[in-house]
């Protein structure tokens, strides 16, 4: 538990188990993913992301994981919902066609 009452649950029985225990603490509220480029892609992989949200900064970091590297997003049934571009930012908006 951190300052304020967040609580982190850490899951080792894969993100379908994961998913589930955030479904039963949510109820009807959204849930947010979180974590590394990993856990995004199997998540995205899995097809459990319906919405996504990716803030790009224009500041050069170095190397890192690729998030869509072997990522065909459209097979996976991805379109662009929004894209807005700050001078600080551009933020895609992602969405999963049902």
């Amino acid at each position: 538990t951190m300052k304020g009452g967040t609580v982190f649950h850490f899951v080792t029985e894969g993100i379908e188990a994961a998913l589930d225990r955030a479904r039963q603490a949510a109820g009807s509220k959204d849930i947010r993913v979180g974590g590394g480029v990993a856990t995004i892609r199997e998540y995205l992989r899995a097809g459990l992301i319906d919405d996504l949200h990716i803030a790009m900064s224009p500041v050069l970091l170095g190397r890192g994981e690729a998030l869509f590297d072997g990522i065909d997003l459209s097979a996976l049934g991805y379109t662009v919902r929004e894209h807005v571009t700050t001078p600080n930012a551009m933020h895609l908006r992602f969405h999963r066609k049902d």
